[in-house]
C-alpha cells in the first residue's frame, strides 16, 4: 500500500494576551488623537494634579478608588475651583482609566452624588468674556502702535473678529488658508472644536469699509515678508519675526487683554474668545440672520447663538418699555 501524503504541518502561534509594546503605544497614540490638542493637554494638566494630590494624601492614583476621586473632587471645590473645571478634572481621571483598561473609579453613586453637591454648592453658570463688540474693537485697534508687532497685532484683532474665529484656528492659520476674492478674503479652518475630523470650513472675509480686515492682513503679510507657513508669528522686542514659529492661544488671548487694557477697559473680563464673541453680539445688534451668523462662527448647536442674540437684544422692544 502507498502511504498517504504527509500534511504540511501548520504552527499556529500561541494567542497574545498584551500587546507589544511599540504597538501598545502606537494604538494609545490613535486613541490620544481622538481627542482635540487643547483637550489632550487640558487632561494631562488635570491628570497630574489628581496625581500629586494622591501622592501628598497617600493615595494610589491608578487604578484610583471612587473614594479618592470624590475627596479629590471635594478638595478642588473647596480651592475654588469653577464647577466646568473640577468637571473636566473628572472626564480625564475616567478617560486615562478608560486608556488603560482599568475599572472606572468615577462611573460610582458616591462620585456622582458628590459632584452634585459641589454643583449645588458652586453653581454651574460659566464665567463669560467680555464681547468685544465693533465699536469697543475700534477703541482697540486705535491703541496699537506703528511697529511691525503692532501690524501683526492689528490684523490678528481685525481677522478674528471679523471671522469670528476660536483662539486655537486663528493661531492655526496659515497662508496657505488664504484665498483672494474680488469680494475679500476665503479663509480656510482645516480643524476646529466642532470639526476634530478635519473636514474644514470656509469663512468669508469681506474688505469691509470700517475695520478693514483684509487689508490689515494683507499689511502684516507683507510687512513680515511671510508668504508661506503660520500668519501669526511672535515678534522680538528688536522688530524681527521669530522664523516660522506660532502663536499660542494664550499669547493670542494675552494680546486682546493687552489692548483692552490700553483702550481703559478692564482686561480681566476680556480674553481671546471676546473677538468671536463680539462679532456674533454685533451681529445680532444689527438684526443679521441667526443662520448666517451661524456660517460665521461655525457654531452647530444654535442655542448658543441665541443665547447672544438673546443678550444683545435685551432691551429692544422691551415687553416693559411702554409702561415703565
Amino acid at each position: 500500500m502507498r502511504a498517504a501524503p504527509m500534511r504540511e504541518l501548520v504552527i499556529v502561534p500561541e494567542p497574545r494576551e498584551i500587546l507589544p509594546a511599540e504597538a501598545a503605544a502606537l494604538v494609545q497614540a490613535y486613541q490620544r488623537a481622538s481627542k482635540a490638542d487643547g483637550t489632550v493637554r487640558a487632561y494631562k494638566a488635570d491628570a497630574a494634579a489628581f496625581t500629586a494630590w494622591c501622592v501628598r494624601f497617600g493615595f494610589r492614583s491608578m487604578p484610583a478608588s471612587p473614594e479618592a476621586v470624590a475627596a479629590f473632587l471635594v478638595h478642588e471645590a473647596e480651592a475654588g475651583r469653577a464647577a466646568s473645571t473640577i468637571g473636566r478634572r473628572l472626564a480625564a481621571i475616567r478617560y486615562a482609566h478608560k486608556l488603560v483598561g482599568a475599572p472606572d473609579p468615577t462611573d460610582d453613586e458616591g462620585v456622582h452624588a458628590t459632584v452634585k453637591g459641589i454643583r449645588r454648592r458652586t453653581g454651574v453658570k460659566p464665567t463669560q468674556k467680555a464681547a468685544a463688540t465693533a465699536d469697543v474693537l475700534a477703541a482697540m485697534l486705535m491703541r496699537v502702535p506703528e511697529t511691525l508687532a503692532g501690524k501683526r497685532d492689528r490684523a490678528l484683532l481685525a481677522l478674528g473678529f471679523a471671522g469670528a474665529f476660536r483662539r486655537s484656528e486663528l493661531a492655526a492659520l496659515n497662508v496657505e488658508d488664504l484665498q483672494e476674492d474680488k469680494d475679500g478674503l476665503r479663509v480656510s479652518v482645516r480643524r476646529s472644536k466642532t470639526d476634530q475630523e478635519g473636514r474644514g470650513i470656509e469663512k468669508a472675509i469681506p474688505h469691509g469699509r470700517f475695520i478693514r480686515p483684509v487689508a490689515l492682513v494683507r499689511e502684516w503679510l507683507e510687512a513680515a515678508g511671510i508668504t508661506e507657513g503660520p500668519i501669526f508669528r511672535p515678534v522680538s522686542r528688536s522688530g524681527r519675526v521669530r522664523g516660522a514659529e506660532r502663536l499660542t492661544d494664550r499669547s493670542i488671548a494675552e494680546i486682546v487683554k493687552g489692548y483692552a487694557k490700553a483702550a481703559g477697559l478692564d482686561a480681566s473680563t476680556f480674553g481671546a474668545h471676546s473677538l468671536r464673541a463680539g462679532y456674533i453680539t454685533t451681529a445680532a445688534e444689527r438684526g443679521a440672520d441667526l443662520a448666517r451668523i451661524m456660517d460665521q462662527s461655525g457654531h452647530r448647536d444654535p442655542r448658543t447663538v441665541v443665547g447672544y442674540i438673546r443678550r444683545a437684544n435685551a432691551f429692544k422692544d422691551h415687553s416693559g418699555s411702554g409702561f415703565l
